[in-house]
């Protein structure tokens, strides 16, 4: 009599180690695929968010700051092929087959001690294309402020000063930015790019 008691609770603890054990294995799956769908989904998710982000371009720079000197655009003109003025009360003209735009920029000086003459200015101007135009401010002296204050000693936080640079691009140019310069003392001159807003 003990024996079959012994055999039936061994057949019973072995059935019930049985049952557990497909129990088991069925919770694993069912979790295993529940944690495989959440990713599947979180993915889903993340590729349809990277999806409907479109690249914002970047936004035009009209101002920066290079050292202790904040640049600033006052105006970009497009002058057309012909600059006309006077110089020594006679009518003076400057032609081209390609167009003339005139720059103004604002320098202020935002450190603590004045900046030295020709610490700061104004370089030449790029196109979409990577040209480079440099001013032809030479040709066109008499079409300048005189006296033109580009590169002027600039005193701490005094209202900004103004630079005027005249020169010849290609008919084709476009997304035109102009180059602006710092140099410390004793060190190379940096440069930075701002976009030209041309009226």
């Amino acid at each position: 009599m003990e024996v079959k008691q012994i055999k039936k609770s061994q057949g019973a603890a072995s059935t019930i180690i049985l049952i557990l054990g497909a129990l088991l294995l069925i919770v694993v799956v069912i979790v295993f695929f529940v944690l495989k769908t959440a990713a599947t989904k979180k993915t889903a998710e993340v590729k349809k968010e990277e999806s409907t982000t479109v690249a914002e371009p970047p936004k035009p720079v009209y101002e920066t700051t290079i050292g202790d000197v904040r640049f600033i655009l006052k105006s970009a003109q497009d002058l057309g092929n012909t600059i006309v003025g006077t110089y020594q009360g006679k009518p003076k003209s400057l032609v081209s087959t390609e167009k003339y735009i005139k720059v103004v920029i604002g320098a202020q000086n935002k450190g603590k001690f004045d900046l030295d003459k020709g610490s700061w200015g104004i370089g030449r101007i790029v196109d979409s294309d990577g040209r480079y135009f440099v001013s032809v401010d030479d040709q066109a002296r008499w079409f300048l402020p005189n006296p033109n204050l580009c590169g002027i000693l600039l005193k701490p936080e005094f209202e900004p000063i103004d630079c005027m640079r005249l020169y010849e691009v290609s008919k084709g140019s476009t997304s035109l930015k102009v180059e602006v310069i710092f140099t410390k003392k004793g060190a190379k001159p940096q440069t930075s790019l701002m976009d030209l807003l041309v009226e």
